[in-house]
């Protein structure tokens, strides 16, 4: 019972694990590359996700989502510190280093479509485990990389909006941070329970972020020749 428990387990935890933290890895590559090494002095560009898990974020919401049945699941790692000042060219240097982080799900989703075809030259018991390991795989990174780019700070999306307005408008946009990621939680949380008091299964969260994680889902399957992957979402 047991080992049935954690092999189920497994297979959300090892895409949720690799997605949430290389994201991070990403954002603080990135700054690297661009002329900040804030992130690599405190051993934060690296791929160990150890060093990017946070307790809440990359363990206890995952996990909580899962239990409950959520229709997705995210979370977020120990955010990478990068000091725009340092950067090259601060403005266009933040975006880089936004983009970074759902630049990193992406290439993770389509990595995990290439391994999908590594099935086939498994043992079926094996075969079952990887196909739901890496469909999982291609979803999950695809929510967080739709996720984060909503254009609402602090989320990756939000701080792209942030370099590209006019500093006049810039500022007043970063204002918004403090309210940002309420306005997420009372979206994804608070509003669908209230929904449910009512006999509504409405949550607007969902309906922005699902619809185009299923368009992107379709053409990663076309792209990398895989079939009949959505059988194996669990």
């Amino acid at each position: 019972m047991i080992e049935a428990w954690l092999l189920a387990a497994s297979v959300w935890v090892i895409p949720v694990l690799f997605a949430i933290t290389l994201h991070e890895a990403a954002h603080g590559w990135a700054a690297l590359k661009l002329g900040d090494d804030t992130a690599k002095r405190l051993g934060r560009v690296t791929l160990n996700p150890i060093r990017h898990v946070h307790p809440v974020g990359t363990i206890l919401l995952p996990g909580a989502l899962i239990a409950v049945g959520a229709p997705f699941v995210f979370g977020f790692a120990k955010p990478v510190p990068v000091n725009p000042a340092r950067l090259r060219n601060p403005r266009g240097g933040m975006v880089l280093v936004a983009l970074a982080g759902p630049g990193m799900n992406i290439l993770l989703a389509c990595v995990s479509a290439l391994l999908l075809h590594v099935a086939t030259a498994l043992p079926a018991s094996l075969a079952e485990w990887w196909q739901a390991t890496f469909t999982l795989g291609i979803v999950i990174n695809l929510v967080l990389a739709i996720f984060n780019m909503l254009p609402v700070p602090p989320l990756d999306g939000g701080r792209v909006v942030h370099g590209l307005l006019p500093p006049r408008h810039a500022e007043r946009f970063a204002r918004l941070e403090r309210f940002g990621i309420i306005a997420v939680l009372v979206a994804f949380f608070l509003v669908p329970l209230a929904a449910a008091e009512f006999g509504s299964a409405f949550n607007p969260l969902a309906a922005i972020i699902l619809p185009p994680t299923a368009a992107c889902f379709e053409l990663i399957v076309d792209v990398f020749g895989v079939e009949a992957l959505v059988s194996w979402l669990i």
